[in-house]
């Protein structure tokens, strides 16, 4: 499984950006997605993850209300709409795939339920 993540960039503060995760594979839409982001000198943290089904999504605090995950099983896609950007949104975000298959419950938000990391793009927001 390759995992290729793409649509960071620059952005003013309040502006918005849409991340996009495409994934080689067959059994994508067998598995949940999640996005993680790390700023510098912090460590990697949870942003957002959807069930493999889609019908379930979870957020961290901190983007709840402003960060929007989807996914396309047919294109193998997982997007992240990131609105009303602060300058503390700023970070290298990571797409991920979990590694329980068909899995109905939650815990998306810790690192060990995911198995294949995509290599990153840059999110930069200015004030």
């Amino acid at each position: 499984v390759q995992l290729q993540a793409s649509g960071g960039g620059l952005v003013q503060a309040g502006g918005s950006l849409r991340l996009s995760c495409v994934a080689s594979g067959r059994t994508f839409g067998s598995y949940g997605m999640g996005w993680f982001r790390q700023a510098p000198g912090t460590e990697r943290e949870f942003a957002a993850a959807i069930s493999w089904s889609g019908r379930s999504t979870y957020y961290a605090d901190s983007v709840k209300g402003r960060f929007t995950i989807s996914r396309d099983n047919a294109k193998n896609t997982v997007l992240l709409q990131m609105n009303s950007l602060k300058p503390e949104d700023t970070a290298v975000y990571y797409c991920a795939k979990d590694r329980r298959a068909n899995y109905g419950g939650g815990f998306y938000s810790v690192e060990h339920v995911y198995d294949y990391w995509g290599q990153g793009t840059q999110v930069t927001v200015s004030s």
